[in-house]
């Protein structure tokens, strides 16, 4: 290996490092670090922003990188020049201020969000959402577009996608999902979700969450579980996965189903090559990607039938006063209950993308400030109303459901569609591949699926980009048919349509 090669990895390693740093604080911040402690965090987060900055932006690096331009020796080298050359390009655009600013004020942002959230109050959050929202806009023109600035915060989350391609996926989604969800509205049997809102203690939820993360292959060994407002997955690498989640005593599918998404997510970071920690090999290729795992093991595996067969006589033991009586069927139907939701990760599986609908439409509108962010409660529940027949009765329950606007993370919800999509169309795939993979799921074998994920998704880092992988694994380019296939079959027993 040349000197210059391991010069350029020594440079992008650190910049891996100062990222895995940035985000334990960010998880601390969102689970024991004290409420005092804000002010500190907020001038440490802008600090380890500025050094990551200042090494992303190091002429150093973009001299090496022109030094290896087309010299890479094995396809590991080639990705990481490549990855790198891209984060490069970006990273030069956007001037230091800006960026240990957004770091500044995207912390204090999401206290702010969980206060504001707490009193259903979107006022209270309303400047901080505009400040992100002018940070945003000028690191959009920093690094340029073609059509809109949209694009440019997109290719953060999902490299090479474009909100032009999104717009004409979720339009080809949009009419079959609503005709589908309209057949089930009609169907005369219907599942009791009831059953879901009894009284299942928190303390057994906390035992039943981890011996199921656990029971799918999520390694304690590397990783933990802990609480936080929003449930999300974090951690610096491989050997060292964070959790979180949150429960609530009269509603099952909150913690359970949430911890199975977020164990989703961790198997994927703990399946990425140690050996190239820190750096792009050894990364995950996108957020779409990200989300398919989690999506996979939450909603395909986790609210299979097959699980539960395996599992129900197991959760009726440990919830006898919530689940006597209560039938395998009539517990299979309440977990896939599909209905309109106002709250998007307690979603159904069939109109759950939705929801991303919703967010897509409404995050571009506010980049091109075509809603101005005080009028964000009035055109949420709009597109409530006009996406899934319901209407918010309160912020709360509406447009400060979610974290990732006070971490100005605009972009980010389209690639909870798109993990959708990924993740049927890998399924289909992993299904073809393991004809018995119901029966090893009944049985409780979850391994063969792990190493199919591991082998063809997870190992190869960012070896290749979202489109590539989806062609290389099953075959075929993104489509929205194997998800609409997977919820018609899945569904129209449950409702005898």
């Amino acid at each position: 290996m040349s000197n210059t090669y391991e010069m350029f990895l020594t440079i992008t390693r650190e910049i891996g490092q100062l990222e895995a740093t940035a985000a334990l604080l960010d998880w601390d911040s969102e689970t024991y670090m004290p409420k005092g402690g804000l002010s500190i965090r907020a001038e440490q987060q802008s600090l380890l922003a500025r050094l990551w900055h200042e090494r992303q932006t190091d002429p150093k690096l973009g001299e090496l990188l022109s030094k290896l331009d087309g010299k890479a020796e094995d396809e590991v080298a080639a990705t990481n020049i490549r990855e790198m050359r891209r984060n490069h390009k970006r990273a030069v655009k956007i001037p230091l201020k800006l960026v240990e600013q957004i770091a500044r004020v995207s912390t204090v942002a999401k206290d702010a969000w969980v206060k504001a959230r707490e009193a259903s109050a979107f006022d209270k959050f309303a400047p901080h959402l505009q400040e992100l929202l002018d940070l945003k806009r000028q690191v959009a023109d920093a690094i340029g577009y073609e059509r809109e600035r949209y694009d440019a915060l997109l290719d953060e989350y999902e490299p090479g996608a474009t909100t032009e391609d999104l717009k004409t996926l979720f339009e080809s989604l949009r009419t079959p999902l609503a005709k589908f969800v309209g057949e089930l509205n009609e169907a005369e049997r219907k599942p009791d979700p009831s059953i879901l809102d009894r009284r299942f203690p928190v303390e057994t939820q906390k035992l039943w969450c981890r011996q199921s993360a656990e029971g799918i292959g999520f390694s304690f060994e590397s990783g933990r579980i802990d609480v936080s407002a929003h449930p999300f997955c974090s951690g610096t690498g491989p050997s060292d996965v964070r959790l979180t989640t949150r429960y609530q005593e009269n509603f099952f599918p909150s913690a359970v189903f949430g911890t199975l998404h977020e164990a989703g997510h961790g198997l994927y970071e703990q399946g990425l090559p140690l050996e190239h920690v820190f750096t792009p090999r050894g990364q995950a290729i996108s957020l779409g990607i990200h989300e398919s795992q989690s999506r996979l093991w939450e909603n395909m595996v986790g609210r299979s039938r097959a699980y539960w067969e395996r599992y129900y006589p197991q959760c009726q033991t440990v919830f006898p006063e919530a689940l006597e009586g209560v039938s395998l069927d009539e517990f299979y139907g309440a977990v896939n209950t599909v209905r309109p939701s106002l709250v998007r990760v307690e979603a159904d599986e069939v109109t759950y993308n939705l929801h991303i609908i919703l967010r897509f439409e409404i995050e571009r509108d506010l980049i091109e400030q075509r809603v101005a962010v005080n009028d964000v409660p009035e055109a949420w529940n709009a597109k409530m109303k006009e996406l899934l027949g319901i209407t918010p009765s309160n912020d709360a329950e509406g447009c400060l459901q979610d974290i990732h606007w006070s971490m100005g993370s605009f972009g980010y919800f389209p690639t909870y569609a798109l993990g959708n999509l990924y993740a049927a169309q890998f399924y289909a795939a992993a299904e073809r591949a393991m004809p018995d993979l119901a029966e090893q799921i009944r049985r409780g074998e979850f391994g063969a699926l792990l190493d199919w994920m591991r082998t063809n998704i997870h190992h190869h880092g960012q070896r290749y980009r979202a489109n590539e992988l989806i062609r290389n694994v099953t075959g075929t380019p993104l489509s929205i048919e194997p998800f609409m296939s997977y919820i018609r079959r899945k569904f129209s027993p449950i409702y005898k349509i």
